[in-house]
């Protein structure tokens, strides 16, 4: 029961954390109002906070392998939600800047510590169905930080900042509750052995080494360019509803309310972990073939998806409950907004396979005291191409705004970024060609640290596991 309670708390500081980010983007035009400044100038900070983000991972994450994790997330947690408050309270764009940049690298240290601690409560079995809803409650905690912006920020853009430094607050308070996990507690191979092992910061080199920890740490690069673009929808369905004479109060509504519904898909994320899990019963390839071709297949359905006519009917100037029903009503009687919800639905679907095996296969070719920096090393590539991703587009919606006007221009510049997802696809495919190798050289060396804490064993004297083996193996172990 306290291993349960842990990963829940574990899941919800994953999607708070991820509510802080995605509450922004709905607002930029509001925030920008009252900041006197542009949308250009919000959006900056949000490419900043990625950025940041990303870099204070690898600190806290080094720090998260070699200490005590319990204290370094209470930190990392307690400073995201003072920068959150501090952005909610600003009454200046210096202050609502600095109050990014401080929760941003909160941020950071809870997503890389996290990810460590959750992978050593995960048997490898299952690593890819239970990633899946760690990484699915990011997903969840942006499409919710997209709802709240708009839901209760379209007439206070400081009131999602507020509510959510308080919810972090409480969150933090459970966590202090939660199950101490050792490093290794899930690994088969250290079965009753106390490790004690630390990184060192002459593993580097180490790391670097295994080659799929090299492909699963620069197809973020490239995966989140694209993805970084998509903090975007909800201006193009906001463009969408203003092209079609609704208020500006009214079209945040329901540019967030239609950004959340048709990023639902992300929640089949699950389907994509466990494919992963049976694939790689069979072949060690398995959880990176998964991911390939989900990113791949997905990329014709976001084209269609940013260029299917939308027609919308919600009463304009009404309150908030009349419109978010009239949002929900559309997906029925109105067939543009059906088709657009599948194809979403399943391009989706295809990309958040990507999620859960990306974390399974961080957890299958690196021993415990690695994976954190590992995570964070590629949380820094994703949060560049997220930024990157971020910045880039919103110069191709204003270069193309001459030639396309809104909400055209914002359609062509979100298919056209779709194409960064290609690369991706392709890497996740030559990761699969390393993977066993990568696998075989860490579960001999987690059989020699074990031969050294239980002297009457030695790795001779244990069964011969095949790569095959390897890819079926579990643990037994009851709560894991």
């Amino acid at each position: 029961m306290h291993r349960g309670y842990s990963v829940v708390v574990f899941v919800v500081l994953a999607a708070l954390d991820n509510i802080a980010i995605g509450i922004v983007p709905p607002l930029y035009g509001s925030i920008g109002a009252e900041l006197r400044v542009t949308e250009a100038h919000i959006a900056l900070a949000t490419t900043i906070m990625f950025l940041i983000s990303a870099v204070a991972a690898i600190g806290f994450a080094y720090l998260g392998d070699r200490t005590d994790r319990k204290p370094v997330l209470v930190a990392g947690t307690i400073i995201w939600v003072a920068g959150t408050a501090w952005s909610g309270l600003a009454g200046g764009y210096g202050m609502f800047l600095a109050g990014q940049v401080l929760a941003a690298f909160g941020l950071g240290g809870v997503a890389s510590v996290s990810f460590s601690v959750v992978s050593d409560l995960i048997s490898p079995r299952r690593r890819g169905l239970v990633m899946s809803f760690w990484g699915l409650s990011q997903g969840v905690g942006t499409l919710t930080g997209t709802l709240i912006g708009g839901l209760l920020g379209h007439d206070d853009w400081r009131r999602p900042f507020l509510v959510t430094a308080v919810a972090g607050l409480v969150a933090t308070g459970a966590y202090l509750f939660t199950f101490n996990v050792p490093r290794g507690d899930s690994q088969p191979e250290l079965a009753g052995v106390d490790y004690e092992e630390r990184i060192h910061h002459e593993d580097l080199p180490v790391i670097l080494r295994r080659r799929t920890n090299v492909w699963l740490i620069l197809q973020g690069g490239t995966a989140q360019i694209a993805f970084g673009s998509m903090v975007w929808l909800p201006v193009l369905f906001r463009a969408r509803a203003e092209d079609q004479g609704y208020t500006t109060g009214t079209a945040v509504l329901i540019g967030s309310v239609f950004a959340t519904i048709f990023q639902l898909g992300a929640a089949l994320s699950i389907l994509g972990g466990l494919a992963g899990d049976r694939l790689q019963r069979r072949t060690p390839r398995g959880r990176a073939l998964v991911a390939s071709i989900g990113i791949l297949s997905a990329v014709p359905l976001y084209v269609v998806l940013f260029f299917v006519p939308m027609r919308i009917t919600v009463p304009d100037g009404e309150g908030t409950a009349a419109v978010v029903r009239g949002v929900l009503a559309n997906v029925v009687t109105e067939p543009t907004v059906g088709i657009c919800l599948v194809v979403s639905v399943f391009a989706l679907m295809l990309t958040s396979a990507n999620s859960p095996n990306w974390f399974a296969m961080i957890s299958d070719v690196n021993p415990p005291q690695h994976r954190g920096t590992v995570y964070s090393l590629g949380n820094l590539v994703n949060g560049a191409g997220r930024a990157g991703g971020n910045v880039l587009v919103a110069v191709a919606f204003a270069s193309l705004a001459g030639a396309y006007p809104p909400p055209l221009n914002y359609a062509v510049g979100l298919a056209a970024f779709q194409v960064f997802f290609v690369p991706t696809g392709i890497m996740y495919w030559l990761a699969s060609r390393t993977v066993a190798a990568d696998m075989a050289d860490t579960h001999a060396a987690l059989l020699a640290v074990a031969s050294e804490h239980r002297p009457d064993r030695h790795i001779g004297g244990d069964p011969p596991v095949g790569v095959e083996g390897l890819a079926a193996q579990q643990d037994p172990g009851a709560g894991r």
